[in-house]
């Protein structure tokens, strides 16, 4: 039985301004929303405390880093083991080539977001690290071309 919390459409409107950019004040959300500054904080408070609400992050320009090639790649499993999924997904927590991993239904068992300096460095990557993985047994990759 699902426990979904409830949202009005000022907490949704905050929760849309959040996701834009969680550096906004709480005057400035509440300003943008229609509410109050303290109604506004307990809106917030709220889903903090429930968890519906994760950690703050900032988002990194990867071209400015020199990352600027965005890869998507389904992987395909040897074994369903506990033990090949948590060495797979150790490797993934400890690359930072990974910077999305999800867990899969259908055809393939994880798709991956990859982030590299280009396509050579994603072959490089691949071929040594991903497809190398013992519990790996294959992959298929797609290059992003723009991210909307």
């Amino acid at each position: 039985m699902s426990t979904a919390r409830q949202f009005d459409a000022i907490d949704r409107k905050l929760l849309f301004k959040l996701q834009r950019d969680a550096s906004l004040s709480h005057a400035d959300l509440a300003e943008r929303v229609g509410a109050s500054t303290a109604s506004c904080w307990r809106r917030i408070r709220a889903p903090e405390t429930d968890g519906v609400l994760g950690p703050q992050v900032r988002l990194v320009n990867a071209t400015r880093i020199g990352r600027g090639v965005n890869v998507l790649c389904h992987i395909r499993m040897k074994s369903h083991s506990a033990e090949a999924t948590e060495a797979f997904e150790s490797l993934g927590a400890s690359r930072e080539e990974f910077i999305e991993c999800y867990s899969m239904s259908g055809d393939w068992d994880y798709l991956l977001r990859i982030l590299v300096a280009d396509v050579e460095d994603y072959n490089r990557f691949l071929m040594r690290t991903v497809l190398r993985h013992p519990s790996v047994a294959t992959g298929s990759s797609h290059f992003a071309l723009t991210q909307v």
